[in-house]
């Protein structure tokens, strides 16, 4: 006889070189390779990802299969159908997992891949690689501009990259009436996918509908894939990845099959798992205990009737909040005041994140979801100007880019706006350049940071609907997420006008040492006035330095703009640096990091790059050609003494504190 071990090695090989085939009903007991979060439910569901964040989940069919005809080299016809949800953790769409993909890979681990936009599949340095060998569906919910996502809701097919060869927003067509009707991927509904590759077309289709809906026959995608030879090896894992971000999203399997050379089993519907909607209450009650239990509380009800309906109204009166006709619109955005309360722990000083002339921030985990948030309370007592404001922050709410925090949404009660973003776990930036208690960041951290500001402002002034002005581009204003990431925040001074319109006079808004001089004569925040900013906030991160600092007696020092300038004219601006850099530092992207600060902070407005430009200078794809000639002395600090009247301040960020103007809707009207 033969030993035991070599017998089931000789099945294996017998089971994955031929024609494969297999189906699974629901997955209760079935033999999967999983990793991350990926698990199966008692109730036979593979669960890819739960509602944890910047998390990512794999299943893989444990056999590598043959889709190689051997002597000729082509790859084979291969058909899968499976039926999948995607249930979001809050109801509504903008707060979402990014979504699952059908995934053929030469590996069932995927080392190095990461969550987010990069599905669990790649990362930022491998991703669009021939190496991958990988071929994906991506039923996609997140768009991400930088990957060419059409939309938040598209399935697009994938070649070694998260960048699709083609994709198309989500539908189908109902045969019985030829009517092309579109489908919401995180609507919770479970969907049913047929994928089907023919080797002798070398065509992928992709089809789509609700589940018990037949297949469709029109296809939603389909595509010519020429030498995806050259991507299949000879033995490949099927399978499926999915990955949540900030937001979150439980990703579910109910039933898959599979087939090479001939048409996948049909699903048997009636066996699938069913997925538990959120909040579900498990009532096991007898009819006795029901009765009993419904007595006890009418008689409750007669005893405590008068302290009940007192409670009631204490209640109301603490959790009473402020809402108008007008904004039912902005539905979706509210927060009730009773969620942010309890997520806050009744905004006790033990949960406070940090305090500005804008007002309070913080922390707080919704009940329910357990969605980690940052809320900040501002006073609002005028009236005039609230419609316009709030219309702007749901604007705000509908910004997407990786380097920007999240706006989720706001609440008004009695005289309070509260504003809910993600919560960033690091915290401002500042803390990291000027604290005594903070670490110092090494000065790759410090050069993503940089480019990361300059891709979200890039997002704003170009690429987004609106050109958007931030007007308060700051160290203090740049929070970092749990990987250092940089992500610009606090929008309460932000102006938005359409592209190709002219911005109009308002009232000088900023914190000194980041206004550009131009600000002062014509009122108008513009997106060359950010690029000042931006200049000084890069000089501060490199030199460790605020922009503006003043002696104990009220006396201000030479500007940041000056001494780098100074520097640059010795022939020795590389001494700017901040000497907690230490010495391990590339010393061309500190240079280009300098020189390009003094070019943004430039006093003529006429010569100040753009941030595209910007970009391209420190991704390296364009040369900084710039002498320190070209220079004449800067306005590194606004001369505000004849008009410090007309200036709405946040609270500097200068070594010296002052006492400023803060609040933000302290003349509201002036500010649309």
């Amino acid at each position: 006889m033969f030993p035991k071990a070599l017998v089931f090695i000789f099945l294996v090989k017998l089971v994955a070189s031929s024609n494969h085939g297999f189906i699974f009903n629901g997955f209760r007991g079935a033999n999967l390779s999983l990793n991350g979060l990926g698990d199966i439910t008692p109730e036979g569901l593979l669960r890819l990802t739960n509602f944890t964040k910047e998390a990512l989940g794999h299943a893989f069919y444990p056999l590598p299969l043959h889709l190689k005809n051997s002597s000729t080299g082509t790859v084979l016809s291969f058909s899968t159908t499976f039926v999948f949800v995607l249930q979001p953790q809050i109801n509504y769409e903008q707060v979402c997992g990014h979504g699952i993909a059908f995934t053929i890979s030469h590996s069932k681990n995927l080392p190095g891949a990461l969550p987010s936009q990069y599905f669990g599949l790649f990362n930022s340095t491998n991703n669009e690689s021939k190496e991958n060998h990988i071929v994906a569906i991506e039923f996609d919910t997140v768009q991400n501009l930088d990957l060419g996502d059409i939309n938040d809701n598209h399935v697009g097919i994938d070649i070694n990259s998260l960048k699709s060869v083609n994709s198309t927003p989500v539908s189908y067509v109902d045969d019985k009436d030829g009517v092309l009707k579109n489908l919401t991927l995180v609507s919770g509904n479970p969907m049913q996918v047929w994928i089907d590759y023919s080797a002798m077309d070398m065509k992928l289709d992709v089809v789509i509908s609700p589940l018990g809906v037949p297949k469709p026959k029109h296809s939603l995608l389909s595509t010519k894939l020429v030498n995806l030879s050259t991507v299949i090896l000879d033995g490949m894992y099927v399978g499926f990845s999915a990955s949540n971000g900030a937001a979150t999203s439980s990703h579910y399997i109910l039933g898959w099959s599979f087939s090479i050379n001939g048409k996948a089993q049909d699903l048997d519907i009636s066996q699938l798992p069913s997925v538990p909607q959120q909040g579900e209450s498990k009532k096991k009650s007898s009819l006795l205990l029901i009765v009993a239990l419904a007595l006890v509380t009418a008689i409750l009800l007669l005893l405590l009737c008068t302290g009940g309906i007192i409670l009631i109204l204490r209640r109301r009166k603490k959790y009473a909040e402020v809402l108008e006709e007008w904004e039912v619109e902005f539905g979706p955005h509210r927060f009730s005041y009773k969620d942010l309360f309890k997520a806050t722990k009744g905004f006790k000083e033990e949960n406070l994140l940090g305090a500005g002339g804008f007002g309070q921030v913080y922390e707080g985990l919704l009940p329910g979801s357990k969605m980690e948030i940052a809320v900040k309370k501002i006073s609002h007592e005028s009236r005039q100007g609230m419609r316009e404001f709030v219309s702007e922050i749901v604007s705000m709410g509908r910004l997407r880019h990786r380097n920007l925090v999240q706006l989720l949404g706001y609440c008004r009660r009695q005289g309070e706006l509260l504003l809910v973003y993600d919560l960033m776990p690091n915290g401002s930036l500042d803390k990291f350049l000027f604290s005594k208690t903070k670490p110092s960041l090494n000065w790759s951290q410090r050069f993503q940071v940089i480019k990361g500001v300059a891709s979200g402002l890039l997002y704003l002034h170009e690429e987004w609907e609106q050109v958007v002005v931030h007007r308060d581009i700051k160290a203090s204003n740049v929070l970092l997420d749990s990987e250092f990431n940089a992500r610009l925040s606090d929008f309460g001074l932000a102006r938005l006008y359409d592209h190709g319109s002219n911005p109009q006079t308002t009232r000088m808004v900023g914190t000194i040492g980041y206004l550009a001089p131009e600000l002062s004569k014509t009122g108008k925040a513009t997106t060359s006035t950010d690029v000042y900013a931006f200049g000084a906030f890069i000089l501060e991160v490199a030199c460790g330095r605020r922009p503006l600092e003043m002696r104990s007696t009220g006396e201000s020092t030479p500007g940041l703009v000056d001494i780098v300038l100074d520097y640059w004219k010795k022939g020795v601006i590389l001494n700017a640096k901040d000497p907690k850099v230490g010495s391990n530092y590339v010393e061309e992207e500190m240079e280009l990091v300098l020189k390009l600060g003094l070019l943004c902070s430039h006093p003529e407005p006429t010569r100040r790059p753009s941030m595209r430009q910007v970009v391209r200078f420190l991704e390296g794809d364009a040369p900084l050609l710039v002498s320190p000639d070209s220079f004449s002395a800067s306005a590194s600090a606004v001369n505000c003494d004849d008009a410090s009247d007309n200036i709405i301040l946040s609270y500097p960020s200068i070594s010296h504190t002052t006492s400023a103007t803060d609040s933000v809707l302290e003349d509201i009207s002036l500010m649309h």
